[in-house]
């Protein structure tokens, strides 16, 4: 009886306009979606690959230990992702690249040794979504589909309602949670064909474009964004029965799911960010870039002063000078390591609040699962952060290696002298992992899923009080 009663509701469905619109505006979403990755992922990966290249051509350039220390491997990129046209993820307000530098800060020609320097990020923290909409499957997910799915179920019961229809089927004896599923799964196989047709056609212009490489982890990632998106679909089509169940008339019901709509999915997520972002003040980057200055100038005092006692001993000089490189390159690092918490620590606040949008939801998960947005900005800060301490240990085994050195980490004549081949020095490597991608989306999966267990629950709970 489930099935019998589906079938009349995609019969009815096929038949009517919405799903010809719907089929073409899904269709053609999609297909400019396609379009436009397949013009700019090319260029994304020419610019990554060119100053990669760069960057290990000017380290492989470097055999002295001391100049592999101090120099470093310069800047660390970001790889761009193959998913990119899943789920923006606000990339452009995100850094690309994490910077290395040295300083010189001290007299002597004493220089600073490679450190980490982040750039400092222009996320917008007030509003989850960029000034200009990206229509990539985020968008496509999270505002049309939902918006379908709203205009497919606002009409299930209290259309039935109005044209007396529902009072026979009811008085055949067909339990009430037979109708209501029936009419569920009618709707989410009306909505999934032409969705999954429009994703099928633009995986099939991705994918047949020798640009473009989706390896099986791509594609274990793209079925995991399909399924988030049928039960973002679901908790919409649940909504949907709720309200149309409650009400007596399908054009109330179709208000209220429109008043809703706006309020949880257009509204609500921006507003919410910007109030979250006022409950925390990150320091600014002129802030940070006072403290560092006056972080330079007190350990230079404090080396200068130390200095005085040691400039007659040669080698008491040398062990100061090397103390203090290390001294300078930790001390700046934590810096911008406390900067860069402070930034990423406003921004988590803003996503934890705006969770109570199931659109928020649906966007932290597709960038996840995309390799994009915040949660990969993070791994990639994490993988460079491995990375440093990889290179460090690296300088340090082949300084002690070598047991003519003096092992004064810091000092070009402190340091092992002997050529170090270029093909041995720790090359950075980004990659994403898809189980720490699962961690990161194991409570927004969960809050999703709950909402629509609710949704479709109220749903039932009010449908099998309705007097026909």
């Amino acid at each position: 009886m489930i099935w019998h009663i589906a079938k009349r509701e995609i019969y009815d469905n096929l038949n009517s306009l919405r799903f010809a619109l719907a089929t073409v505006l899904l269709l053609g979403l999609m297909l400019a979606n396609a379009v436009v990755h397949l013009r700019e992922h090319p260029v994304r990966m020419q610019k990554y690959h060119d100053a990669v290249t760069e960057s290990l051509n000017r380290l492989g350039s470097r055999t002295n230990l001391y100049d592999i220390a101090q120099r470093g491997p310069g800047y660390l990129y970001k790889k761009p992702s193959s998913l990119h046209f899943c789920a923006d993820g606000g990339d452009p307000f995100l850094s690309d690249q994490v910077n290395g530098g040295f300083y010189a800060w001290a007299t002597d020609d004493l220089r600073g040794f490679w450190q980490l320097h982040y750039r400092p990020a222009t996320h917008n923290s007030r509003n989850i979504r960029p000034d200009t909409i990206i229509v990539d499957w985020g968008f496509v997910i999270g505002y049309v589909l939902s918006l379908i799915a709203i205009l497919f179920t606002f009409d299930s019961i209290s259309g039935e309602r109005e044209h007396g229809t529902l009072r026979l089927m009811l008085a055949n004896s067909i339990p009430r949670h037979t109708v209501l599923i029936g009419k569920f799964l009618g709707a989410l196989v009306s909505i999934s064909v032409p969705f999954t047709l429009a994703v099928l056609m633009n995986l099939l212009v991705v994918s047949t474009s020798s640009d473009v490489q989706l390896g099986t982890e791509a594609w274990s990632r793209l079925g995991i964004v399909f399924f988030i998106a049928l039960l973002y679909m679901c908790l919409f089509l649940a909504l949907g029965l709720l309200v149309s169940s409650r009400v007596r008339r399908s054009a109330a019901s179709l208000v209220i799911l429109l008043l809703t709509w706006v309020t949880f999915v257009a509204f609500m997520p921006s507003t919410l960010a910007s109030i979250a972002s006022g409950f925390s003040t990150p320091m600014t980057y002129d802030e940070f870039h006072e403290r560092r200055q006056q972080l330079n100038i007190e350990l230079r005092d404090e080396y200068d002063t130390r200095l005085q006692e040691a400039r007659k001993h040669p080698a008491k000089r040398r062990a100061l000078a090397g103390e203090y490189v290390t001294k300078d390159a930790t001390a700046r690092e934590r810096l911008s390591q406390k900067f860069l918490d402070q930034q990423h620590a406003q921004i988590q606040l803003g996503r934890s609040v705006t969770r109570i949008s199931p659109v928020a939801i649906v966007q932290y998960l597709l960038e996840v699962f995309a390799g994009t947005g915040f949660e990969r900005h993070q791994q990639f800060v994490e993988n460079v952060q491995r990375y440093a301490r990889e290179y460090r240990e690296f300088v340090t085994d082949m300084d002690k290696a070598d047991p003519e050195s003096l092992h004064i980490i810091g000092v070009r004549e402190g340091m092992s002298q002997k050529p170090v081949n270029p093909e041995a020095v720790p090359k950075f490597e980004d990659t994403l992992s898809l189980s720490r991608d699962f961690n990161a989306a194991a409570i927004d999966l969960l809050l999703l899923a709950l909402f629509f267990v609710v949704l479709l629950s109220g749903a039932y709970m009010v449908f099998v009080r309705v007097e026909v």
